[in-house]
């Protein structure tokens, strides 16, 4: 297992690391420019307002017992890590130059991607996107064990209630003009370890912060292990044991949940809906966005809980005496954070993402603070609808200076300097 490093505080505007130089791709004519058509303002977010109470926001932790996850470890064999997975990588993502049309106009027209990738299409079908979260945030040197990687999030409706799926691909990112992938089935270990079923979740949001991975779920965050990969032994579209071994619907791995967070305050409070790392904190914090009510009228909330420093509790979030993790900072916001856009915070400024309209073609990103909102302007009539149409997920790689995002199709970069200067 790789050990935690101390993490080094690093400020936006450092050069890029030697690994990614001089791979940044022209993509400002990529985007489909806007049309003038579009309103040429959007509605501003306004300054952050503190929230005095956030009892509503608290989490308690739940530990899958030891022995049922040796229980399915011993059922399916050793488990494997990170580097295993990646080696397997049996599929290829598109560079920019090969994206359709449709799949480029998911980038932003401003600020410009400077790096995009397109995924299968074939095995990505009536799969929604999700969550982006990256070796960066894993450990601040930007690696994991010997490997640059990029996690993404899946879910998929099933046919009747309960059935629901979702996965993630594990991206071997260490070459960045040919990333490769395979990926994992999300479950949960049932019958103290003997089995295991599904996660019927949608996969909004993801974080993956030492050797654990966070990631949403209707009723909070479940907690997976990302030493404690398990191989598939029956290639079928059965989910759990079955006769001759475990299937996982015909994904080669198993991801089995380690644990999770259950939202404690009264039904209708927020829900973690996107979530990012904060390493700009003492200590390292999990950020996340919500609403009380899906499309309701009420503001989002924005707010984070911090992580534990711990050497025992690697990866968990700070709990009291209780076993509840309590939101440490929270904000009232009138943009969509929690409404199908992502969330970030770093150095005391927010992103929210706000998804395109029906009419609207692309969304907007706006950076939020104490004093306001403000986001980029494009086009000729100056709109502020430049940002990519739908991003459910905003992460920062810490040691390249470069957030990453996905919309439809469509995986991209850009330099958080560059947000920064677009919205001045």
């Amino acid at each position: 297992m790789k050990q935690r490093g101390r993490h080094r505080r690093q400020k936006r505007g450092k050069a890029l690391r030697a690994f990614l130089a001089g791979t940044a791709l022209a993509l400002t004519g990529a985007a489909t420019l806007i049309s003038a058509s579009q309103a040429t303002v959007s509605d501003n977010p306004g300054a952050l307002k503190p929230l005095a109470e956030t009892g509503s926001l608290s989490l308690r932790e739940h530990r899958v017992p030891q022995q049922s996850l040796d229980r399915l470890a011993s059922g399916m064999g050793r488990p494997v890590g990170v580097g295993a997975v990646l080696d397997s990588a049996e599929h290829t993502l598109r560079d920019a130059a090969s994206c359709t049309g449709a799949e480029r106009e998911a980038l932003p027209v401003e600020p410009a991607a400077t790096r995009a990738y397109c995924w299968d299409a074939a095995g990505t079908r009536s799969w929604r996107p999700g969550a982006v979260t990256t070796s960066g945030d894993a450990d601040d040197d930007g690696v994991w064990g010997q490997n640059r990687a990029i996690l993404s999030g899946w879910s998929q409706e099933g046919p009747t209630a309960g059935r629901g799926l979702a996965r993630v691909a594990f991206v071997d990112a260490n070459d960045l003009n040919h990333l490769t992938y395979t990926s994992a089935l999300l479950t949960v270990p049932v019958d103290g370890g003997r089995n295991y079923r599904a996660l019927d979740s949608d996969v909004s949001g993801m974080v993956w912060y030492q050797d654990k991975l966070l990631v949403t779920s209707a009723k909070g965050l479940y907690v997976y292990d990302v030493n404690r990969v398990q191989r598939a032994t029956v290639d079928s579209a059965a989910i759990g044991r079955v006769r001759g071994g475990w299937s996982a619907h015909g994904y080669r791995y198993v991801l089995p949940a380690v644990g999770s967070y259950r939202l404690s305050g009264a039904d209708g409070a927020p829900r973690p809906e996107a979530l990012s790392l904060d390493r700009s904190t003492t200590p390292d914090s999990l950020v996340a966005s919500g609403r009380t009510t899906a499309g309701g009228e009420r503001p989002a909330r924005l707010w984070r809980y911090s992580f534990s420093t711990d050497p025992d509790r690697g990866g968990l979030l700070a709990t009291d005496a209780t076993g509840q993790a309590k939101a440490v900072e929270a904000y009232e916001t009138k943009g969509d954070g929690g409404g199908g856009g992502g969330v970030l915070s770093y150095d005391s400024d927010w992103y929210v993402s706000r998804d395109a309209g029906e009419d609207q073609g692309h969304g907007t990103l706006w950076r939020e603070d104490a004093s306001g909102g403000r986001a980029a302007e494009c086009g000729s009539d100056e709109t502020k609808h430049c940002w990519s149409p739908r991003t459910r997920s905003l992460s920062y790689w810490a040691a390249t200076g470069e957030v990453w995002s996905q919309s439809g199709q469509t995986l991209f970069a850009l330099p958080l300097a560059s947000l920064d200067s677009s919205v001045r």
